[in-house]
């Protein structure tokens, strides 16, 4: 059989790019070479029989198609690039479907879709590339195991759990979460014995709002002396001293669980109380002091689904499934994709006020911080603003003058925690990052630039397996 000299090309960059397909059983990674006076074009000349062939790039650690070219989903419902090889010379990915002919057994419309959107062509609505009968069985199998499953299960063999007292001072309390890297802390309440609340990043941006608008009210020498409990009982009986209106507080016991609590019922509390974390703790019969085991999260519970399933994948369709076709991504306006809800942005020369501002009004965690063309720079999560503890730099800023530019620096490495996929990546993918520590959102990017087409956060995944 004769050969054909077949180029692949990867353009968008990388340290380690390899080459893996159906042309030699999908068994080993071939290096790419980086083409001379360029930093980001990868290049490999393979020689390939004639036909229809698979493949798929392996970029710095991770699996990647390339959307400029035709992706088609395999039978086992993964997204790969494809190409034809025709007689003396391959068949361009560019040519539309038709050009592959009956002997490939491929659903053309499916191969059509996914040229209309790697070229950027709206898709008004994903298209599940299964039934819902069959989506709706690997949920439940996932709720299954959820509840099947007990909150003991996540607390570590070895390990601490950090713990303020709540007549400690306000000052002293986020110097010590930024020294620890701690962004949410639960609060003893020594005269009565119990664990009485918990102190959050969400605290600390309520007080930098109330400090920076009524300076001469609040000092620092008063936050010097105003103790945790203080803090808590005035932000719950004078809500409009922190903020205005913007976030409706009311006050509200503990929320915690038991080591016997399923993951499920975890889950389901924490997204039903719109909280970050539960403590666990064990309550004696006998009446003595609880003690506090754990305090658990949502990427925690997800890292125990993502381990148990990991050999299992073939039994769960919908984990091989794109993210694109599933209805759990807040899409940019720019994506031309429907979205329950828009997805919101800032600039790098918007100020931090107004990402403070924002991150309350809207009620979510962090926001994508984009350049002058729409790529991603960075996230700004709710735990970033724990950086202006440092050295009492809240105290020498001004939060209306202080551009995101410079509160993203000021965060240093413990910045922008978030991962980046494409709208080809799978769902089991997509978990296996967000169940990484502290990654709490993945951004969906254009695999051929940093242009943001949507987000998606540990508390939509398990909005959509829970539903």
């Amino acid at each position: 059989m004769e050969m054909v000299h077949t180029p692949f090309t990867w353009r968008y960059g990388g340290h380690q790019v390899s080459i893996c397909g159906s042309f030699n059983g999908w068994t080993e990674k071939i290096p790419m070479t980086l083409v001379e006076v360029s930093s980001s074009i990868f290049q490999i000349i393979i020689d390939l029989p004639p036909g229809y062939h698979q493949y798929k790039f392996f970029v710095d650690g991770m699996w990647r198609v390339d959307e400029q070219q035709i992706c088609a989903q395999d039978e086992y419902g993964t997204i790969n690039n494809i190409i034809l090889v025709n007689g003396a010379e391959n068949v361009s990915p560019n040519l539309p479907a038709e050009a592959f002919g009956a002997s490939i057994n491929l659903d053309k419309a499916r191969i059509m879709q996914f040229v209309g959107s790697s070229l950027g062509a709206p898709v008004n609505k994903p298209v599940l590339q299964f039934s819902d009968g069959e989506m709706d069985v690997s949920r439940n199998l996932l709720s299954m195991h959820l509840s099947s499953s007990r909150a003991y299960d996540l607390i570590p063999y070895s390990g601490k759990v950090i713990v303020f007292d709540v007549e400690v001072a306000v000052e002293q309390a986020f110097r010590d979460m930024f020294d620890q890297g701690l962004a949410v802390v639960p609060l003893w309440d020594e005269h009565h014995g119990q664990i009485a609340g918990m102190l959050t990043a969400s605290d600390f941006m309520l007080i930098l709002l109330k400090l920076h608008r009524n300076r001469a009210m609040f000092t620092n020498e008063e936050l010097d002396i105003h103790t945790i409990s203080a803090w808590k009982h005035q932000k719950f009986h004078h809500p409009k001293d922190m903020i205005g209106a913007l976030v409706p507080l009311q006050q509200r016991s503990l929320i915690q669980a038991g080591p016997d609590e399923s993951l499920g019922g975890l889950a389901s509390r924490i997204l039903h109380n719109n909280i970050s974390a539960v403590p666990i703790i064990h309550s004696a019969k006998d009446g003595s002091c609880p003690q506090l085991l754990h305090i658990a999260c949502l990427s925690e519970i997800l890292k125990h689904v993502c381990r148990h399933f990991k050999h299992h994948i073939g039994y769960l369709p919908l984990l091989q499934q794109p993210i694109g076709y599933l209805p759990l991504v807040t899409w940019a306006r720019e994506a031309g994709r429907a979205s329950d809800r828009p997805l919101l942005t800032l600039r790098t020369n918007d100020s931090l006020d107004s990402a403070l501002n924002l991150l309350l009004e809207a009620q979510i965690s962090s926001v994508p911080i984009l350049d002058d063309r729409g790529n991603i720079v960075s996230v700004y999560s709710r735990s970033d603003i724990m950086s202006l503890a440092k050295d009492n730099m809240y105290i020498r800023i001004q939060l209306d003058e202080m551009m995101m530019s410079q509160a993203l620096e000021a965060t240093g490495e413990a910045g922008g925690r978030y991962q980046t996929c494409t709208r080809f990546d799978s769902l089991c993918r997509v978990m296996e990052l967000l169940s990484e520590p502290d990654v709490r959102r993945v951004i969906v990017i254009e695999a051929c630039s940093r242009r943001i087409e949507g987000i998606i956060t540990l508390r939509d995944v398990f909005t959509f397996i829970l539903r």
